[in-house]
């Protein structure tokens, strides 16, 4: 049995990744370090929380104390670090938070696995020679795009972060990267586009269109609408981990991106569509109001600071060198989304 520390498995793509990794991995034990904040919901983790090769542990990576104590207890040979802060509106509140989650945090973890695994830089221990840190990304750390769909963000793309948010990301995969070169130890950086999915948490884009539609409440879009995210189903990104994980190469990035671009207005006139299909207004009538589409709840509202206009992601590195590509496309992943979210809203 190997012990794999996974940090914030019981955030949204945590959550995802987390019974995935399990039932297809019978010789891993899987150590969840997760600090609960608002963003992580053990809910979201029953399915697992009997399994004899699962362990929660609430703390946070911040605290060296106990993820060194973590590493000696449960003989930590993995890490996949989820654990960060991610939302770019709380962030342009906030930054500080996100700083020492992000940064700080990053590097306690990665420190403390070079001083568990290694010897000194360059040396592994015996028995530790296959140990991995897996750091998990974004594709906002590389800023904006042109509107131009022929230019993507690929993995030699210069970084340019554009929020406090994308910053502080920007600056732990630094920090990944360095204890790479420095100390030659075995790291992997995966940047992937928007996720979407079940479990997401409410604050997200997704999850506020469903929502609202189903309480009648108006469906806010910043700006014109017209800013454009490349989608990404969660279980095709746990997919995509999974791979770069076992398969990736030491001191690499792989992007790890849907190739579905879609601009925030079509998001939402879709979800209103299948909403529409699934869970009619005349359903919802009370709430409604004898609407005959919930896309007449659709309003444009004031752009946040500093909103980058588009990303988009060319995977055919991770495609073509270790075997990975999205199953879903932005149109059957949304269906199976709104599918979820309808039961967690309305079916309670």
């Amino acid at each position: 049995m190997k012990s794999i520390l996974v940090t914030g498995g019981a955030g949204f793509i945590g959550s995802n990744f987390i019974p995935y990794f399990l039932n297809k991995y019978p010789e891993y034990i899987i150590v969840n370090v997760d600090k609960l904040t608002y963003a992580g919901n053990l809910e979201n983790l029953k399915e697992v929380e009997n399994n004899p090769r699962y362990k929660f542990i609430k703390g946070d990576i911040c605290n060296r104390e106990l993820i060194e104590y973590i590493f000696y207890e449960y003989d930590i040979k993995g890490v996949i670090n989820f654990a960060a802060e991610s939302h770019v509106d709380n962030s342009i509140k906030n930054p500080g938070v996100f700083v020492e989650t992000n940064v700080n945090g990053t590097y306690i973890l990665i420190d403390v696995a070079y001083k568990y695994w290694m010897e000194g830089p360059f040396q592994y221990k015996k028995k530790y020679e296959n140990c991995r840190f897996h750091h998990i990304s974004t594709d906002e750390v590389y800023g904006t795009l042109p509107e131009d769909p022929n230019i993507l963000f690929t993995e030699k793309t210069p970084y340019a972060p554009n929020s406090p948010y994308s910053a502080s990301k920007a600056s732990s995969d630094m920090i990944v990267r360095s204890y790479h070169h420095t100390y030659g130890m075995n790291t992997v950086i995966t940047n992937c586009s928007n996720n979407y999915g079940p479990k997401q948490h409410d604050e997200k884009l997704i999850p506020i269109i469903i929502r609202n539609a189903l309480q009648g409440n108006p469906i806010p879009i910043y700006g014109d609408g017209k800013n454009i995210r490349d989608w990404l189903y969660v279980l095709d990104h746990c997919k995509g981990i999974d791979i770069a994980f076992h398969k990736g190469k030491a001191g690499e990035t792989y992007n790890i991106g849907g190739r579905n671009e879609r601009t925030n207005i079509y998001i939402a006139n879709k979800i209103c569509e299948v909403l529409d299909e699934l869970y009619p207004t005349n359903e919802n009538d009370k709430i409604t109001k004898n609407m005959k589409s919930y896309k007449e709840l659709i309003t444009f509202v004031k752009d946040r600071p500093g909103h980058d206009r588009r990303y988009a992601i060319d995977a055919s590195k991770i495609e073509n060198e270790i075997g990975w590509k999205a199953e879903e496309n932005f149109e059957s992943g949304i269906v199976k989304t709104v599918k979820w979210y309808l039961r967690k809203y309305i079916e309670k």
